[in-house]
């Protein structure tokens, strides 16, 4: 059985060999490891090759005094902070104070008792112990400190070298408190207009109050597309990134933009493009096929008119593509204007409902509408097209034997209309809610292919309720099922 580990290392320093046998005796047999030496030099020899815990040094000694070997023992980097304890005879107050100004931190009289010794360097052992605790963790605070300046100026320097437009900005507030030279570039602002006032403020984007309430209830986003007004009264694409992060014990927002505006055009520009080139084909390609189908060349045989069959569904789907992507880009550019009219509601939640009815009834889904018989001002044709597209995804990504629900209510406090679509569907994952309203965004890339679905129906959707002032946002919980809102103002005109 290996040894206890002693509680501390002790060098008794001593010219008289009774006194050192009997302190070693007794301290040994308290626990502690102890080393003696009779002279003064030899003590100092040893306390610099391995540095004891406490030091009990007499006074009274030949060659060296105690006195001067508690000098030389402070006078040493390795050895300074080691506790000298003096045990003598000498009682007078003037030998006490000397020994107190030599370096020692206590003095102890002869005869002694051996409790008060054992007291005396159980305590200020327990002083060392924390003093030395207080010197690492000080240690360790000011290497904290060291690298906090080291990341800080780190920060700096990248916050204000960087290609990207950034901002920081409080929340809930969504104040500017920083902005790096790319941002007011991007932005057209000076640093003075845009420190301290807030992104609403400014007006910073037709969407600065959707944009601001996603600031102020989720913790991180990337990638939103966010289209920018620039001081000069232009409009910029960006894709906005932010995580929130502590600064000085408040929480803000770290904001990280990226100019898409050139991007944006040139993918607009080539959409359009093969959408109108691709159109030409398909339409001769479908009076084909439909040619072939009517039997008018002569019958197919059973394969033959799978095969017909196969490319009849394919070329609907990609028509049905460039048809969305060619809405969508007409939308976007303003091409189709919403031809808003006073209606009513409830007619146009029947009609949405009833259209999708039969799909409902084949995936066996039952569809519960609540109508609400409320006048506003809006495109029917484009709210029956957004719900029915609602509709048809709630259908889709629905187990069979399940509801879909549609019901309306308003608000007196907003003046507006808020119109829900809750499945008991799949879900969507919390990292696609922000995304999932972009172009060509599915929640599985397989979708296409099982579903049918072209990515573009949810960015349409999302593009006619802007259009009529309006706001579309989901909540989801994966394999519980989604609700899409669908927010309209009353006084729209």
């Amino acid at each position: 059985m290996s040894e206890p580990t002693p509680k501390a290392d002790i060098l008794v320093i001593d010219d008289t060999p009774e006194n050192l046998n009997l302190l070693s005796t007794l301290l040994i047999e308290h626990g502690y490891k102890v080393r003696s030496v009779t002279k003064g030099s030899t003590g100092i020899r040893g306390a610099q090759v391995m540095p004891p815990d406490l030091i009990l040094l007499d006074v009274n000694m030949p060659q060296m005094s105690g006195y001067e070997v508690c000098q030389h023992l402070k006078a040493d980097d390795r050895t300074r902070d080691i506790p000298i304890i003096f045990i003598s005879a000498l009682e007078a107050v003037s030998d006490k104070v000397k020994a107190f100004q030599a370096g020692g931190v206590d003095y102890i009289t002869k005869p002694f008792q051996i409790e008060e010794v054992l007291a005396r360097i159980e305590t200020h052992l327990t002083l060392r112990r924390l003093q030395n605790q207080l010197r690492f963790q000080n240690e360790q605070l000011q290497q904290e400190i060291r690298d906090r300046e080291h990341a800080e100026e780190k920060f700096a320097t990248i916050f204000q070298q960087s290609p990207n437009p950034i901002a920081i900005v409080t929340i809930p507030e969504g104040q500017l408190m920083e902005v790096n030279p790319s941002f007011l570039s991007m932005s057209g602002y000076t640093r003075d207009q845009v420190i301290g006032n807030s992104i609403t403020q400014l007006h910073l984007g037709h969407d600065s109050e959707t944009f601001l309430h996603r600031l102020q209830t989720i913790e991180t986003l990337h990638n939103l597309e966010f289209e920018l007004l620039t001081h000069s009264g232009s409009v910029k694409s960006i894709l906005v990134s932010f995580d929130r992060i502590e600064l000085n014990g408040a929480t803000y927002a770290l904001l990280i933009a990226n100019d898409i505006t050139e991007r944006k055009r040139l993918e607009n520009e080539f959409i359009s493009l093969v959408s109108h080139e691709l159109r030409t084909p398909l339409t001769s390609m479908m009076g084909s096929l439909d040619l072939l189908s009517s039997g008018q060349l002569g019958s197919l045989t059973e394969q033959g008119q799978q095969v017909l069959n196969i490319g009849v569904k394919n070329a609907e789907r990609l028509i049905r593509l460039i048809n969305d992507i060619l809405d969508l880009e007409r939308i976007r550019s303003g091409k189709i204007t919403m031809n808003q009219q006073s209606c009513n509601l409830a007619d146009l939640m029947t009609q949405a409902t009833e259209e999708m009815q039969a799909m409902a009834d084949r995936s066996e889904i039952q569809l519960i509408t609540e109508p609400l018989s409320i006048s506003l001002a809006a495109d029917p044709d484009r709210i029956v097209q957004t719900l029915t597209n609602l509709l048809s995804n709630a259908i889709k990504f629905s187990p069979a034997q399940t509801t879909v629900n549609v019901r309306a209510y308003s608000s007196e406090q907003t003046s507006s209309v808020c119109i829900s679509v809750c499945d008991q569907g799949r879900g969507i994952p919390s990292h696609q809610l922000q995304t999932i309203f972009e172009r060509f965004q599915q929640v599985d890339a397989s979708d296409a292919r099982q579903k049918g679905g072209t990515g573009l129906g949810l960015a349409i959707c999302r593009n006619i309720i802007e259009q009529h002032g309006g706001r579309i946002w989901v909540e989801s919980t994966v394999n519980q099922g989604s609700t899409f809102y669908v927010e309209l103002p009353l006084d729209a005109e």
